[in-house]
């Protein structure tokens, strides 16, 4: 039910360093981690870039918003100083800038879909094209293990990321767990429940095992919680402070 790695850095480098950024990749990278979440969303010429927020001002310095922003332009963006100024001029990655490198330095990729609202379809489906495009091999072979997890909060990105590339494994993300869970994530094939912790019981984490499906949580940066939702039968989470809970955690 989860052939994936167990501790996933979130956004590459957690407290670290700045999110999404190649940075953070090579921080999560010297505490060993082989495990990222990362989010994307579609870029104005319709590219794929990693960023979280769909509007600037948070990570990237600034005012506007990236569907109305070229993806060249915002490789030209400072991703970096809002984090420490040692990381002034770390640029917007684009996706495949981002999964060419965790190919070449053996990083497991768990890929949130993060769809600027009212672009949830194409961006589903742009991104499990463009990954199949980079995972061919692996998808012919027929091993989860060795291919991305594709996620999402959106149905409709999910859904339009199933119709494209079937073949590519799909999580569906959810806050809080709703009463029609188990409806919702078959509908879509999705393989696991991805949700938070903060709101995950025992009973519920039960319940999603026994239905067959892989449990995820995020974003967890306690120890002793760690431990206690694995005891849950959870079956990996992603966390900030991978200074505190290594890869080997589990």
């Amino acid at each position: 039910m989860w052939p994936y790695p167990k501790i996933v850095a979130h956004r590459g480098g957690g407290t670290l360093a700045p999110e999404n950024t190649l940075a953070g990749l090579r921080a999560g990278l010297a505490y060993g981690f082989r495990a990222v979440e990362f989010d994307v969303m579609l870029s104005q010429d319709g590219i794929g870039v990693v960023m979280h927020d769909p509007d600037f001002g948070r990570t990237v310095w600034g005012q506007g918003q990236v569907a109305e922003t070229s993806a060249a332009a915002l490789a030209k963006m400072d991703a970096g100083r809002w984090f420490g100024p040692e990381f002034r001029g770390e640029p917007v990655p684009l996706f495949l800038e981002f999964v060419d490198y965790c190919k070449e330095q053996r990083i497991w990729m768990n890929i949130e879909i993060k769809p600027v609202p009212g672009f949830e379809e194409e961006t589903g489906s742009w991104v499990a094209l463009t990954t199949r495009g980079r995972f061919g091999a692996e998808i012919a072979a027929g091993e989860p293990a060795a291919m991305p997890l594709l996620s999402s909060f959106s149905p409709a990105a999910l859904a339009a990321a199933r119709d494209a590339v079937p073949e590519l494994p799909r999580a569906y993300l959810l806050d809080r767990i709703p009463a029609d869970w188990e409806a919702q994530a078959r509908a879509l094939g999705a393989v696991a429940i991805h949700t938070n912790h903060k709101h995950l019981t025992p009973e519920l984490a039960q319940a999603i095992k026994a239905a067959g499906f892989g449990l995820f949580c995020y974003t967890v940066n306690e120890a002793e919680r760690a431990r206690q939702i694995l005891g849950w039968g959870v079956d990996g989470f992603c966390t900030d402070r991978i200074d505190l809970i290594g890869p080997s955690f589990a």
